[in-house]
């Protein structure tokens, strides 16, 4: 009993130490990350391109997250005085609908943009003129209303100073938590995933067809083939090719760090009418403080990913979004 003790008094400081440093860590490098981002691929030569565009909103949605989500852990930590969600009500409805829809969002862009490549890469010109910015735009808009509509039962379903909850500022009785759970797991993290991972495969599939393709098309003029670019696509553009693998990386690396959290919340749920010892309360809530936290390195990880699987392209456009910030200032001093 004396070891058992020790151990979850050792659990329950090294749970509260993640909670205190590593949401620091996350939220910081995260944050600026992100605006750098907003920085870099705001920029004209990026931001027509759909695919960027996409990666643009799902910044801002990531910093939001961040927000919502690590900030107010890491005040509640360190005072339980300082997350007024915790003892507001409807604080407490409006920062987990506001958090439960960023992230929301910031994974069902990441699709999007999935779903992009494969349409910019297909052989079939009608698919590849699908691929534009107003169709990204009333993308967006969509996901945005569908998030906002699924996730509406939170207002009623949350509710704050609750003292038979793992948190004050939680679902007000075990229904609504076995659903909002449920949905999240779903829509969030599953569903996102597996789309990502069929679109990317897809899109390789794509690549390769246009690749090993011949070039039938072409109207011979003397020794000079002239393409019909129409018909067959060329070989993607430098610019593509780095999109598609900044792509790449981040589906592989969101559904890495989302899915241990995805099997935690299932399993929470089978095992939720189960009586647990106070030993495995304590594994479990450390368990949960950990892969909460990977999941919101997804939100702040893009732009050291995009730095370094995204070439000179977006490097030079980093460069110039903040060279140009710099002039900006030094101009407003002058």
């Amino acid at each position: 009993m004396s070891s058992n003790t020790t151990f979850i008094n050792y659990l329950n400081h090294l749970s509260s130490d993640l909670n205190r440093y590593l949401s620091i860590g996350i939220l910081l490098f995260g944050t600026v990350g992100n605006i750098l981002n907003c920085l870099a691929l705001s920029q004209r030569p990026l931001r027509s391109n759909p695919c960027v565009f996409f990666f643009l909103a799902s910044s801002i949605a990531s910093i939001i997250t961040l927000i919502s989500g690590v900030l107010v852990r890491l005040l509640s930590d360190w005072s339980l005085s300082l997350d007024l969600t915790n003892t507001i009500n409807w604080l407490c409805k409006v920062r987990v609908y506001v958090l439960f829809n960023s992230r929301t969002i910031a994974s069902w862009l990441i699709v999007l943009a999935t779903c992009d490549r494969w349409l910019s890469s297909s052989v079939h010109a009608h698919y590849r003129q699908m691929s534009t910015l107003k169709n990204a735009q009333r993308n967006i808009i969509v996901v945005i209303f569908l998030s906002s509509i699924a996730y509406a039962q939170i207002f009623y379903c949350y509710e704050a100073n609750l003292t038979n909850a793992p948190l004050q500022c939680n679902g007000k009785n075990t229904w609504c938590r076995l659903l909002i759970n449920s949905e999240f797991v779903s829509i969030t993290v599953l569903i996102p995933s597996m789309t990502m991972f069929i679109f990317g495969i897809l899109t390789i599939l794509n690549i390769r067809k246009v690749t090993l393709r011949p070039n039938q098309s072409g109207i011979k003029t003397g020794n000079v083939q002239i393409i019909n670019n129409k018909e067959h696509p060329q070989r993607l553009k430098k610019s593509d090719r780095y999109l598609l693998l900044m792509l790449l990386i981040q589906v592989i690396l969101l559904t890495l760090f989302s899915l241990p959290q995805a099997i935690l919340n299932l399993y929470n749920n089978i095992t939720l009418y189960e009586t647990e010892s106070p030993l495995n309360a304590a594994i479990n809530n450390f368990i949960l403080n950990l892969f909460l936290l990977l999941t919101y390195v997804t939100n702040g990880m893009p732009f050291y990913i995009y730095t370094l699987s995204g070439g000179t392209i977006f490097r030079k456009a980093l460069r110039d979004s903040v060279q140009g910030c710099i002039h900006k200032l030094t101009g407003r001093r002058r």
